[in-house]
């Protein structure tokens, strides 16, 4: 019999995977798996004393699949990960194609099939003794991408969607351009930013900003918004790209490798978890990730 170990956030999706666990298990033995329980501890690496597993089984939002892809690299392994999504935007779950049922996830995890995905590193310049992180989906920062961070955990379990749009209300106080340099594969730029986003994934919040965006190709869509003068014209410039309209102050750009610096201290976001501060340099890992998808 093989070996599978359930990784699961017990507060995500307001307790759905607690309650339908008897229904996951049944799924994964029917195909052969003895299935270990582990409800999530984020002091701890999930994959202590796990190291043989052939199967990691993730139920949550993008945060657990963040910490539990950190856990797993630090490790140095290499194990198969499926997603059931259970959290609050789901966005790299959405990207693979995940069921927003937890028992039909489950079920395209035992029926799926394993490929190679993409992963996102980012480097800390300024310090070594800062550890690489990782990311599946979004690395950003600037205006709102710092809003999952914070936002109460007890907040986005009771209003879900609702609870980052209230906290982002809050943001805007602390609205700031900032004076960025900006290394891609190709050039070296200068760009006083608002915010900037670098996909790995196509989402934010399961808002379809990276329209072209691919888990496999091995390179990065970002955007990077201009400072204007007022919050206003940053926002109509947002959202005239949301809608297709060009406008030079919304940067695109895609690259495999970007350093971004800037003489200010500015906090940044990896799948909503803290990313670290700039100068930073982030990579795309080409087929880092053994990701089961349903086939």
């Amino acid at each position: 019999m093989k070996r599978a170990i359930l990784i699961y956030n017990p507060q995500a999706g307001r307790g759905k995977i607690e309650r339908n666990i008897s229904r996951i298990v049944a799924v994964f033995r029917r195909v052969d798996y003895d299935l270990i329980l582990h409800p999530i501890e984020f002091e701890r690496n999930p994959f202590d004393g796990n190291e043989d597993v052939d199967l990691v089984i993730i139920a949550g939002g993008d945060g657990t699949i963040n910490y539990v892809v950190n856990a797993m690299m630090h490790k140095g392994l290499s194990v198969a990960l499926g997603v059931i999504p259970a959290g609050t935007a789901n966005d790299f779950a959405g990207a693979l194609g995940m069921s927003t049922d937890v028992v039909e996830a489950a079920q395209q995890i035992a029926d799926g099939v394993v490929e190679e995905v993409d992963c996102g590193k980012v480097e800390h310049l300024n310090s070594k003794k800062e550890s690489a992180i990782y990311f599946v989906n979004i690395f950003s920062f600037g205006i709102f991408t710092t809003t999952s961070q914070h936002t109460p955990e007890r907040m986005k379990h009771r209003l879900g969607r609702i609870a980052y749009l209230l906290t982002g209300v809050k943001d805007l106080k602390n609205l700031h351009g900032i004076p960025l340099t900006i290394t891609t594969d190709d050039e070296t730029f200068y760009y006083p930013t608002l915010m900037g986003l670098v996909f790995n994934g196509e989402t934010a919040g399961r808002v379809p900003l990276a329209r072209m965006s691919n888990l496999r190709d091995g390179v990065f869509d970002c955007l990077f918004l201009r400072k204007r003068e007022t919050a206003f014209q940053s926002a109509c410039d947002m959202l005239l790209y949301m809608l297709g309209i060009r406008t030079r102050a919304v940067k695109f750009l895609r690259t495999s490798t970007l350093t971004l610096m800037s003489p200010t201290d500015e906090d940044t976001d990896v799948d909503g978890q803290r990313g670290g501060s700039l100068p930073l340099r982030i990579k795309c890992l080409k087929g880092a990730l053994k990701i089961v998808s349903p086939s």
